[in-house]
């Protein structure tokens, strides 16, 4: 695969982001290029300047481990830039054996089997769901529903995380802190892309998004990545007001590429008494939803 492009602007923007103070060098008069030059990080990963500037242009097939490594560390990546730099070097392989793991099934072809319906359905203190790399909601316990009631309830959305994010404005509603939410949403597509290169519904995705917003296009030109693993997230829900909660995000060993995120309320605060009230209300769909509370 043809990644040449996607590899030189990942390694171009990582070496724009380290000041040769945070590199251990002096910095000097008359730096014309922001972050470090190509000779210092050369220098810092004891390879030439002729061969950085080919990875840099570039051309990763056929790099060794070692040279990757320490291309990482003089650019002091870190655990999710490093990971996806070595998927960009399988890429850039050609190898279909490196580089087309299993195949993705679509949305719409990917079913749910029975035990994880019975493993969703037994969560009941959180939002509970599956998704794939490009945030496709796959399936969901009857409160994770009724968290994401937004993305649901907007047919153009397509149950995709994602596209809420930028082309929904009721996203901006649901996430007080947007922009943090959207560059999180951004490195989760651009960490899919470098590992599964030839996803064609991916590629749809990230133009259909860097079409219709500026927001989305921006911060996909800035190649950030990142593990999206655990951590606290801030929401305010249309039926319950203002959320804080703390998520897990567990990969499926028995569905590589799939991750099983579960939102919980730390015990005792005001979160945890409105996820029980959504949770109320989650399962007496009929009934009007209960007032908004403010946050506090």
């Amino acid at each position: 695969m043809d990644n040449r492009a996607e590899v030189r602007e990942f390694l171009t923007s990582r070496r724009s982001k380290i000041t040769p103070e945070q590199a251990g060098l002096p910095s000097g008069p008359r730096r014309r290029v922001p972050g470090l030059r190509r000779s210092e990080v050369a220098a810092l990963a004891d390879v030439s300047v002729e061969y950085y500037a080919k990875l840099e242009r570039g051309n990763l097939a056929g790099v060794s481990p070692a040279v990757l490594e320490a291309v990482a560390r003089a650019l002091r990546l870190d655990d999710a830039e490093r990971a996806h730099l070595v998927n960009l070097a399988r890429a850039a392989v050609g190898s279909d054996t490196l580089t087309r793991p299993r195949r993705r099934r679509t949305k719409d072809q990917w079913k749910p089997h029975r035990s994880l319906r019975w493993t969703l359905d037994a969560i009941t203190a959180g939002p509970a769901f599956v998704r794939n790399g490009r945030m496709d909601l796959l399936a969901a316990n009857q409160l994770a529903r009724a968290f994401y009631a937004d993305v649901y309830a907007d047919p153009h959305n397509q149950a995709n995380l994602a596209r809420f994010q930028f082309l929904d404005p009721a996203s901006r509603r649901f996430h007080p802190d947007w922009d943090a939410a959207a560059d999180v949403a951004v490195a989760i597509l651009r960490t899919e892309a470098g590992r599964n290169p030839h996803d064609k519904d991916l590629h749809d995705l990230v133009g259909e998004l860097s079409t219709r917003s500026d927001a989305f296009r921006t911060r996909w030109g800035a190649h950030n990545v990142r593990h999206h693993g655990t951590g606290t997230k801030r929401f305010h829900h249309q039926a319950v007001g203002d959320l804080t909660l703390a998520y897990e995000g567990l990969e499926m060993a028995a569905e590589p590429g799939l991750t099983l995120t579960i939102y919980t309320a730390e015990p005792g605060t005001a979160s945890e008494e409105r996820l029980r009230l959504l949770a109320s209300w989650a399962a007496t769909p009929r009934t009007p939803a209960p007032a908004p509370h403010s946050g506090g």
